[in-house]
C-alpha cells in the first residue's frame, strides 16, 4: 500500500443576557430537529418521543436541543412539501401560534415538559410576516401600524409562499419582530432557526430579529437558514446570530458530504464562541417517515460515511442537530452519538482547521485542553493510506491505544480520529 505523505500546513426563567459570563451559544449546539425525519408534519406526541429518547440516552453526553421545523402552525400540513395557500392559525395581531390539533397542549406547555427533562426547546420561524395577516391588516401588538402598512409584498420566499417580509424602513416594522420574540420568550422558547433570510440576504430583517431577542432579556440562541451563507458577510453573521447554514439542504448524499469538506475548511477561520458555520442537520437512522425528499428510509449514508460525517463535523466544530427519528435508533446508530471523546472535540477544540491534503487523503486538526487531535479521512473511491506525524496515539473512537503511528489505511469514503 502506497503511503501518501504528509503536508504540513500550518416565558420561563429568564435569563440576563448582560450578566452571562459566556456568550449564549458559548460551544456548537447539540440537538434534535424534525425536519429530516416528519418535514411540514411533525406532532406533539412525535417531539415527546424523541425528547423521551433524548434525555434518557443522549442528555448525559451533551445532547439538549428539541427543535420544531417548519410549519407546525399549519393543521393541515402534508408529507414531501408545503401546501399552497395553507391556512397558518394565528393570533389576533398576526402572529403564527401551533396547529391545536398537532399540538394540544401548546408550546408553553411542551417546553414546560422539555425543560422538567433539562432539555431545552426551539421551534422554525420564517423571515416575515403571514400573508393572511397582511390581507386580513390586522393590528401590530404593541403599536400603532398594521401589518399592511409594513409588509414588503414584493419579497416572497421562493420555495413556501407564507409570508411577506417585512420593510424594515416602516413605522412599526420592529415592533412586529418584537412582539413575535417576545410570544415564542414567553412560550420558553431557548433556540429560533429563522429561514428564508440568510441566503438570500436579508440583512435588516437579521438585524431587527437580534434586537427583539435582546429586548426578551432571555438567552435564546439564533440560527439562520438556508444557506449557502455569503462568506464575505462572516462578520455581520456573527455580530447578529449564533449560528448560520453554510450549505444548501443536507442529505444522505455522497456528494453532499463530500461537498461539505470543501464549505468546512472555507469557514474554519470563522469558527469562535458565540458564532458557528453550520453544515446542517445530520441525516442519521431513520430519516424520511414524512418528509420533503425520499420516502421512510434508514440512512443511504454507509456506516463508513456516517462516522465519516461525525467526524468531519466533530473536528470542524459544526452544530450537531440531528436529523433521524431518535426513538428508532439502532445501536451503531447510537454509538456515534454517545462516544464522549468525539464530542469533546466537538465542544471543546480550538483552531480546528484542516492541516493537509495530498489527493484523496485529507487530515484535520485540533487542540483540547493541550491534547492534539488529527481526524484521517479517505475521500477517494479505493483503499489509501492516509500519513499524519508520527507518534504514539490514541484511538478516539475505539477508545483505546493505538500505538506508534505514521500511517492509517482506510477503505473509501472512511475516517479515523486519533489524539
Amino acid at each position: 500500500m502506497k503511503i501518501v505523505p504528509l503536508l504540513l500546513l500550518a416565558i420561563g426563567p429568564v435569563i440576563s443576557l448582560a450578566a452571562a459570563a459566556d456568550p449564549i451559544a458559548a460551544t456548537p449546539p447539540m440537538g434534535w430537529n424534525s425536519w429530516d425525519s416528519y418535514g411540514t408534519s411533525v406532532t406533539e406526541a412525535e417531539v415527546q418521543a424523541n425528547a423521551a429518547y433524548m434525555a434518557a440516552k443522549l442528555k448525559p453526553h451533551g445532547w439538549q436541543y428539541i427543535v420544531v421545523d417548519i410549519q407546525w402552525s399549519d393543521p393541515l400540513a402534508k408529507p414531501h412539501g408545503y401546501r399552497p395557500n395553507a391556512e397558518l392559525a394565528m393570533d389576533s395581531f398576526g402572529r403564527l401560534v401551533p396547529a391545536p390539533n398537532r399540538f394540544p397542549s401548546g408550546f408553553r406547555a411542551l417546553a414546560d415538559s422539555l425543560h422538567a427533562r433539562g432539555l431545552k426547546f426551539g421551534i422554525h420561524m420564517m423571515r416575515g410576516i403571514p400573508r393572511r395577516a397582511v390581507a386580513a391588516n390586522l393590528p401590530v401588538y404593541g403599536s400603532k401600524a398594521h401589518a399592511a402598512e409594513i409588509a414588503d409584498t414584493s419579497s416572497i420566499c421562493k420555495w413556501n409562499t407564507d409570508m411577506f417580509g417585512i420593510d424594515m424602513a416602516k413605522p412599526g416594522a420592529q415592533d412586529y419582530y418584537d412582539s413575535v420574540v417576545a410570544l415564542y420568550a414567553s412560550w420558553g422558547v431557548d433556540y429560533l432557526k429563522c429561514d428564508d433570510i440568510a441566503q438570500p440576504f436579508h440583512g435588516e430583517e437579521i438585524a431587527a430579529l437580534h434586537r427583539a431577542i435582546a429586548k426578551t432579556g432571555r438567552a435564546i440562541v439564533l440560527s439562520l437558514s438556508p444557506g449557502p451563507a455569503d462568506l464575505a458577510k462572516a462578520g455581520f453573521y456573527a455580530a447578529n446570530a449564533n449560528l448560520w447554514r453554510i450549505s444548501d439542504d443536507f442529505w444522505d448524499l455522497w456528494r453532499d458530504l463530500r461537498h461539505t469538506f470543501d464549505l468546512l475548511e472555507k469557514w474554519s477561520p470563522f469558527v469562535k464562541p458565540g458564532g458557528w458555520p453550520d453544515a446542517d442537520m445530520l441525516p442519521l437512522g431513520r430519516i424520511g417517515i414524512r418528509a420533503e425528499r425520499g420516502d421512510d428510509r434508514m440512512t443511504r449514508f454507509t456506516r463508513d460515511e456516517q462516522r465519516t460525517m461525525v467526524t468531519l463535523w466533530s473536528i470542524a466544530r459544526s452544530p450537531l442537530m440531528l436529523g433521524g427519528d431518535l426513538p428508532s435508533n439502532d445501536a451503531f446508530t447510537e454509538s456515534l452519538l454517545t462516544n464522549d471523546e468525539v464530542l469533546a472535540v466537538n465542544q471543546k477544540g480550538t483552531q480546528p482547521h484542516k492541516y493537509s491534503q495530498i489527493g484523496d487523503a485529507v487530515v484535520w486538526t485540533s487542540e483540547v485542553a493541550g491534547m492534539r487531535y488529527y481526524a484521517a479521512f479517505n475521500v477517494g473511491e479505493t483503499p489509501l493510506a492516509v500519513a499524519i506525524p508520527e507518534g504514539r496515539y490514541r484511538d478516539v473512537w475505539a477508545q483505546k491505544d493505538a500505538g506508534t503511528l505514521r500511517s492509517v489505511t482506510l477503505p473509501p469514503h472512511a475516517s479515523a480520529m486519533y489524539r
